[in-house]
């Protein structure tokens, strides 16, 4: 709470950080456009108090004189002021919205790449809904800022300036007491400002919320069904619905408040410009012209404030989301990539010197961890669930760095490596696949055009998935559903391995690629493992020891230490942990 609260306190400052800091690089390729949008913003704003002005110059030197010819003169020239005025409007309005959409274009991409940087603790305890709201919703609420926000609220002040110099210009006293009441409009004004501003920052912690909630419950659909849990999972959405409609109608009533105060304080203002004006006309100290101009000027000068007013709700959204997009911009929970070493080949000889590794703090989950692991051999780990065995991976894929020790991958300290170019070395298949919503091909290649299908149709043929691919509709342009939901565990894991082949890297690594299958499905994989383990360094997890026969080294965790090391063989004369294991499968 304390946190929002300051947030909530200085908008304007997070506002004018997020311009300075990540908006003016992009807008700064289109400064032409920008200068074409500052003088047409300034145009608009000032030509359209010009109008009364005239009008008055009409009335006084024209119509009273009764020249008509000037008279005529003066209504072309309005009529042409006009034109010129809806001209620059129009192109006032394209030019923002144009300019907006490419801006937050730009800064999307930014903000998901800058994503796409970020460690897997990051992802472990961000919700996905909360993400894809500021990807989207936020992004679209600052795009709105420029389309119908920013240039109008500038062209709104500029034309109340305006009006006001042009009323100050033609008669000054008529003037101050026609402005008497602006201090109180914008009393009336500032209190909306704080009273939305907090209200907008609630909307957009609900509309987080909920978007949170969806998106974990309809991917755990099939979770909620089968434990009957539809009703309460609907009560609960129910009450974030509500959350959500209370804040609205608590903005609403802000509105609702402040339209008929600005009524008033406006019918009060006219009413007072009529009767006074029209005494100092009567004792001629104001000109006919001068008090119709004024008229007009306290008529048009409520429209921009009206406009102000409609335009605060896009500033105050677009405020709060700058402010959520600023956080997810500035943090710098990311691995470092630092190194420069992208070498074309990788023998693939790995070693582990005394790791140590935590999660959280110094609560870890690996101690003091040393091994090696030869070019092109097979290293199995096993242990119980906890033991540490995923966090060798994800070590080794730099998702995260140890806290102490040194990881080398053929001699060469892996923070040295450039990230991308040490990912292309290592080939990573997970028991629970991810398959994207596109087609089989594209899953396979990743979406690399420049991979032939003959080469895909070949790693497919390899690991036995080939015949079942051309039984699908389309074949390799079938359309995966969301996830691979279509299709077994066992044939996205075939999927997976095709991939594998397809990339081509030279080390391999497999964390519970077998489990929980049927026999002759894990027949299928293992024949597509052994495929994959030629000429490649492989780290395997697996708690189905059978499959690990043949490793080259095992090595056994418990607690995050290693309790033994050895071959299949080797362990099982020692008759210890391994041996256990073994013998109670």
């Amino acid at each position: 709470m304390m946190a929002t609260s300051k947030t909530q306190s200085k908008p304007s400052i997070l506002h004018l950080k997020l311009l300075g800091k990540y908006l003016l690089p992009f807008i700064k390729p289109y400064q032409r456009i920008c200068y074409v949008l500052i003088i047409l913003t300034v145009a608009t704003g000032i030509l359209g108090p010009i109008r009364p002005y005239l009008l008055q110059r009409a009335i006084d030197h024209y119509v009273v004189q009764k020249d008509y010819s000037g008279l005529i003169s003066m209504t072309v020239g309005i009529i042409v002021l006009m034109l010129i005025q809806m001209i620059a409007q129009y192109y006032c309005t394209y030019l923002s919205n144009w300019l907006g959409q490419h801006v937050v274009q730009d800064l999307r991409v930014q903000l998901y790449t800058h994503t796409t940087q970020l460690k897997t603790r990051f992802y472990s305890q961000t919700p996905v809904g909360k993400l894809v709201t500021r990807h989207i919703s936020d992004t679209e609420a600052l795009a709105d800022v420029f389309n119908e926000g920013l240039v109008t609220v500038v062209g709104n002040l500029l034309q109340l300036l305006a009006i006001v110099v042009f009323m100050i210009y033609l008669a000054w006293k008529l003037a101050l007491l026609s402005l008497i009441f602006l201090p109180l409009l914008v009393f009336c004004m500032s209190w909306l400002q704080k009273k939305l501003r907090r209200a907008y920052q609630k909307i957009r912690d609900t509309v987080t919320r909920l978007n949170s909630f969806v998106q974990s419950r309809l991917t755990g659909m099939s979770t909620v069904q089968i434990f009957n849990r539809q009703q309460q999972e609907s009560n609960q959405f129910n009450i974030l619905n509500k959350q959500h409609r209370d804040l609205h109608n608590k903005s609403i009533l802000y509105y609702s408040f402040y339209f008929p105060s600005l009524e008033m304080i406006r019918a009060i203002g006219i009413s007072i410009l009529i009767g006074y004006g029209a005494r100092e006309v009567m004792q001629g100290q104001v000109t006919w012209g001068t008090w119709t101009a004024f008229l007009m000027y306290l008529r048009m000068l409520f429209h921009p404030i009206y406009d102000l007013v409609e335009r605060l709700n896009t500033l105050q959204m677009g405020i709060v989301s700058t402010d959520s997009i600023i956080k997810l911009l500035e943090n710098k929970e990311r691995v470092e990539n630092s190194g420069s070493h992208q070498p074309d080949v990788l023998q693939g000889a790995i070693t582990f010197d005394k790791i140590w590794f935590a999660y959280e703090d110094e609560d870890y989950v690996l101690e003091d961890i040393s091994f090696d692991i030869q070019a092109r051999q097979s290293l199995a780990i096993v242990g119980a669930t906890g033991a540490g065995k995923s966090t060798i991976i994800n070590l080794l894929t730099r998702f995260y760095d140890p806290q102490k020790g040194t990881i080398c991958l053929d001699g060469r300290d892996i923070t040295e490596y450039n990230i991308q170019a040490l990912r292309k070395h290592i080939g990573l298949v997970l028991q629970d696949v991810f398959l994207f919503s596109a087609n089989i091909y594209d899953n396979i290649t990743l979406g690399d055009k420049t991979i032939p299908q003959e080469r895909v149709i070949e790693a497919a043929k390899l690991v036995g998935i080939h015949t079942f691919i051309q039984r699908l509709p389309g074949s390799y342009h079938y359309q995966v559903q969301e996830r691979g939901i279509a299709l077994s565990v066992g044939q996205r894991q075939l999927l997976a391995f095709a991939r594998i082949l397809v990339c081509n890297p030279c080390i391999l690594m497999l964390d519970e690629a077998t489990a929980s299958m049927d026999t002759e499905t894990e027949k299928l994989i293992q024949h597509a493992t052994n495929q994959l383990l030629k000429n490649r360094t492989a780290v395997i997890i697996a708690h189905r020891l059978s499959t690990i026969q043949h490793a080259d080294k095992i090595i056994v965790l418990d607690h995050g230490k290693i309790q033994e090391e050895g071959t299949h063989t080797s362990l099982l004369a020692k008759n210890g942990y391994y041996a256990a294991l073994y013998n109670i499968q």
